[in-house]
């Protein structure tokens, strides 16, 4: 099967048998343990770690394009940013100075504010693959099922798999309106300004508000029409039990955390690793 933007096409690999509530856990434990650290060498091997899981996914970059783009774009973004309002914090941090050129004033490049920055902007990089195998690898009504299983309220649980479910949908109603805007003569290419662009795009969002407004008026009618929240709890078509891959991988994930907090405690002392000293 062909495989469009943000859509779930199960698969038969390792990574989409594993329980939604496995990949979630997984992907908190991952994601606190490259947030909790500014030891670079640690974030590079989770980033490896990542990228080998999406390998195993087998998930297209087609799927995965216009994510990537963002990440990229905001990753830039982030970098500018906290270097213009920040330019001495890696001094701050590390207690060092190594000077290699200066602009004006403050607005030095150091040795210190890169590792600072580039560290930051691998924290962010590494999680982003995980965050792309749980979105596009998870079956929203298994993991709602799965949620559901080990306490979770089946009304909250199945409002988060709705909104899985909802991404491709939007994705795909954005994409519909801006070829029905293009028709009209709507202009989003790069041979207009930045300014008019940013306009055209706004006339695609409204609609696309609106259109979102409808649908979920229409999800809440048909929820409510077949007794939705009617009894305390309900059954799950897709439940999946955990299996012994399941507890693995939660094992595994609990261990990438731990290897966080006891390289943060035991061996650099601090959330930092300086490697000036």
């Amino acid at each position: 099967m062909k495989a469009k933007l943000f859509d779930y096409i199960d698969r038969d690999n390792f990574i989409f048998n594993l329980s939604g509530l496995t990949k979630l856990v997984c992907f908190i434990c991952m994601t606190f343990s490259v947030m909790f650290s500014y030891d670079i060498r640690y974030i590079l091997l989770v980033m490896l770690l990542s990228l080998i899981f999406f390998k195993m996914s087998g998930l297209q970059f087609k799927q995965i394009k216009l994510m990537t783009i963002y990440v990229i774009i905001f990753l830039a973004m982030n970098f500018f940013l906290t270097y213009l309002f920040s330019p001495q914090y890696g001094i701050e941090i590390y207690g060092t100075n190594h000077e290699l050129f200066r602009f004006s004033g403050r607005y030095t490049v150091t040795l210190e504010q890169l590792l600072y920055q580039v560290t930051k902007i691998t924290k962010y990089a590494s999680v982003a693959p995980m965050g792309m195998i749980f979105l596009l690898t998870t079956n929203p009504s298994e993991f709602a099922a799965s949620l559901n299983r080990v306490g979770i309220n089946y009304k909250g649980a199945y409002a988060l798999s709705l909104t899985l479910r909802y991404f491709p949908d939007m994705i795909r109603d954005y994409q519909d309106i801006a070829l029905a805007q293009q028709s009209r003569g709507l202009d989003l290419s790069k041979k207009e300004k930045l300014g008019v662009r940013v306009k055209n795009i706004m006339n695609i969002c409204v609609p696309l508000i609106f259109s979102t407004l409808d649908r979920i008026e229409l999800i809440s009618n048909a929820m409510e029409l077949r007794g939705f929240g009617k009894h305390k709890k309900r059954t799950w078509y897709v439940a999946k039990p955990l299996k012994k891959s399941d507890w693995f991988s939660m094992l595994f994930g609990a261990a990438v955390l731990a290897g966080s907090l006891a390289l943060t405690i035991f061996v650099n002392g601090s959330r930092f690793w300086n490697p000036f000293i």
